[in-house]
């Protein structure tokens, strides 16, 4: 086993298609989204609809979120840039009935193109109302007919979507282009049927192999995660140990996904097609999972299969882990749900596995 992890490293580092896959093709996105960001908050353009209760403690407190960026302009140019797309959306903060709870009502008027970013405003207007004061709540009085005290809250900068995503990008390439060209080249010069003639076991050939590769993916995932933190101020949330957690889950993912590898590498009858099988399994996961944007910006009919695909968990567990200082445990559905896919991927390699 030693000696198969030895050469398997040394055929890796002499492979151009693993160090792009693995360093030079994140790297590139995290340089982009990380300049183009240049380490910006992300905020949300919004402005105080006509009629709005601009006195009212609600109306100060939302004026005071990082995430929200109010114009203020007159009403005819609100109306245009709303129109454009250049305002996300418009808040009127409406004062109800004596007597009537809540106090108050905060109606968003949102441009049509811009309803996934509405749809995240509203989870910030959400979170502004569970970040009340605990005394609030113990008197169970309404988040707008008290004076509110909100928890300063954390910059979400680009880097803390981009990154994650990337890394993910990252691993789920690696292990699949690079296990399947490695497995096929191994099988066409017939090293694998020498194999066969050995007592060496199968197990041991893809054990070695997964060591050797998840070896060699660690180093960029220290390379990625460092070069976020130090140069792009990527969150950590818990620092080293946040790190901690995020390596131990991107060194279960690396398995994992060099099981479609395996798979890849088995079935395809030539080189020339194993980068169309293997698109067949990546692209749709680098669209569909969360790598550049959101889940949500997708129909709602078709957001269940983008979230279930293994690629979606983890996603989700890195930037619960980074973003919210989530640790292995509380990360656990993911966590299973990767598992399970590795069950799945890992049945079907034994099926497909072939010495020659």
């Amino acid at each position: 086993m030693r000696s198969l992890i030895k050469a398997s490293l040394q055929a890796i580092l002499k492979t151009p298609s693993a160090i792009f896959f693995a360093f030079a093709f994140p790297l590139i996105f995290i340089l982009v989204f990380g300049f183009m960001g240049n380490g910006s908050t992300f905020h949300i353009s919004v402005a105080a609809a006509p009629g709005s209760d601009t006195t009212s403690p609600l109306y100060g407190v939302l004026q005071k979120v990082p995430a929200l960026k109010w114009i203020s302009k007159d009403t005819a140019t609100i109306n245009k840039l709303l129109k454009q797309g250049d305002i996300v959306a418009t808040l009127a903060v409406q004062k109800q009935p004596e007597g009537t709870k809540p106090a108050y009502k905060i109606l968003i008027n949102a441009a049509s193109s811009e309803v996934d970013k509405a749809g995240q405003l509203k989870n910030i207007l959400a979170s502004v109302v569970q970040q009340m004061d605990p005394e609030i709540q113990k008197r169970q009085q309404e988040i707008a007919q008290v004076d509110l005290h909100v928890s300063e809250t954390r910059d979400y900068k680009t880097i803390d979507f981009i990154l994650p995503g990337q890394l993910s990008f990252s691993l789920l390439a690696s292990g699949v282009f690079g296990t399947a060209f490695v497995f096929f080249n191994l099988r066409q010069t017939l090293v694998l049927k020498r194999f066969f003639a050995t007592p060496v076991r199968k197990e041991i050939i893809v054990i070695s192999e997964g060591i050797a590769r998840m070896l060699f993916q660690l180093v960029s995932v220290i390379v990625i995660i460092s070069l976020g933190y130090f140069v792009f101020g990527f969150t950590l949330y818990n620092g080293f140990f946040t790190f901690l957690n995020m390596f131990v889950i991107c060194a279960l993912s690396i398995l994992i996904f060099m099981g479609f590898g395996f798979i890849v590498g088995s079935v395809s009858k030539s080189d020339a097609t194993i980068p169309i099988v293997s698109n067949m399994i990546v692209m749709p996961q680098m669209l569909l999972s969360g790598t550049f944007f959101s889940i949500d910006n997708f129909p709602v009919w078709m957001q269940p299969f983008c979230r279930a695909l293994p690629l979606s968990y983890l996603n989700d567990a890195l930037r619960k882990m980074s973003f919210e200082g989530a640790n292995l445990w509380a990360v656990k559905m993911d966590l299973l749900a990767l598992l399970i896919w590795g069950v799945i991927i890992y049945a079907v390699a034994g099926k497909t596995f072939k010495w020659e």
